[in-house]
């Protein structure tokens, strides 16, 4: 497993959404974000999340990522994306990103990097015995007008069993 998971805006939004965000210790350790990431849904960005997302830094279960971000990646991808996988790529054994959207997700992956996203961070909850029910989240996160596509979900209540 990694030893660091770089966190982008959407999971942040999604798993604040759903109560999600106290997982992240006790599924990958150490979390970090970008300060772009940051950024992008603090301070009073009205972003949905915002006061858990707060709470989760005031907390310590999310840091933001302390060093200079090399740019070893010229792609168009928003800033907290690109800072993401320029993370990712300094340091590719020990980082897992955590990233939902698709063009970046398949730049990550494209470079080698492990990407994982908000429902599969559901689906390590419910396998750790941190949630009762994986579906329960998805129809908080679905009220909330999150989307998550119908096939990523059923893929994920089979691995979970649900």
């Amino acid at each position: 497993m990694a030893h660091k998971a770089i966190i982008d805006a959407s999971p942040l939004i999604g798993l604040a959404l759903v109560d999600g965000l106290a997982w992240l210790p006790t599924l990958f350790g150490q979390v970090l974000l970008p300060e772009s990431v940051k950024q992008e849904v603090l301070p009073d960005k009205s972003a949905p999340g915002e006061q858990a997302i707060a709470h989760a830094m005031a907390e310590g279960w999310i840091i933001v990522w302390p060093h200079p971000i090399s740019p070893q990646l010229d792609i168009d991808l928003d800033t907290g994306e690109t800072d993401c996988i320029n993370i990712g790529l300094s340091d590719p054994d020990q980082i897992l990103l955590v990233m939902d959207e698709r063009a970046g997700r398949a730049v990550a992956k494209e470079k080698g990097l492990r990407v994982i996203g908000t429902a599969a961070i559901i689906g390590l909850a419910k396998k750790q015995g941190l949630i009762p029910s994986a579906r329960a989240v998805f129809e908080v996160l679905h009220n909330s007008d999150f989307r998550v596509s119908a096939a990523v979900i059923k893929q994920v209540l089979i691995s979970v069993n649900e």
